[in-house]
């Protein structure tokens, strides 16, 4: 299967070496670009693209705003945010808005192209714990919600445990030692947890065991 791309980005040059990079892979193909939010959605609609990878920053729409249109269509495509900081408070909300992740502009050709196969199997971008210093370096900016440990009456005990792990920024690997499980029983429980939850990816459920309390944000 050959995964369609777009690529949405004010900076040509920057287009051009991206698309550079995943054409030179025998299951990528870039069928489509655009220089702004606004003219994405169109060239999104018409492409019907796997997965978009799209500049958080650029004139008119920006990529937040974007993100949120695109995911909102039938059938909606992956979004990576692309960004030129390791902390960007505008990453965040395009997690919020529906991004699988985000990529630093001067990421490695071969992170690029993993990045892609990644979002397009149902994982999210970026390490665990990387996804953890981002989120809970903006959640503590958030203004005080009442939590909602409601929402994690569908999860048994040890689907708890596990949510609670991600939570803290664990990989799969590193839930399995705690637990004492196998790393394909720790997927098939985070398939579980997504599944009830109805969350697309790990950031969500990041996000969630936040707001239910799982991790607080005085935790290291």
């Amino acid at each position: 299967m050959t995964i369609r791309v777009v690529l949405v980005d004010d900076q040509a040059l920057v287009r051009t070496g991206f698309r550079m990079i995943l054409d030179e892979t025998d299951d990528i193909e870039v069928v489509g670009e655009a220089g702004d939010g606004a003219a994405a959605l169109g060239v999104v609609a018409r492409t019907k693209p796997d997965v978009v990878l799209v500049d958080v920053r650029m004139p008119g729409m920006d990529g937040i705003e974007a993100t949120r249109r695109i995911r909102a269509f039938a059938a909606p495509p992956r979004v990576i945010i692309l960004t030129t900081f390791d902390v960007d408070e505008y990453v965040f909300s395009g997690l919020q808005a529906g991004a699988s992740g985000f990529l630093l502009k001067d990421t490695l050709a071969a992170d690029l192209i993993s990045a892609v196969r990644v979002v397009v199997s149902g994982d999210a971008v970026a390490a665990p714990s990387v996804t953890r210093r981002l989120i809970a370096h903006y959640v503590s900016s958030w203004p005080a919600r009442p939590q909602q440990p409601e929402r994690l009456a569908v999860l048994t005990g040890r689907e708890r445990e596990v949510l609670t792990l991600i939570a803290h920024g664990r990989s799969n690997t590193e839930i399995a030692a705690d637990l004492h499980l196998s790393e394909g029983t720790v997927k098939t429980y985070v398939g579980r947890i997504l599944a009830k939850l109805e969350l697309r990816d790990r950031v969500q459920a990041v996000i969630v065991g936040y707001e239910c309390g799982l991790v607080t944000h005085s935790e290291p």
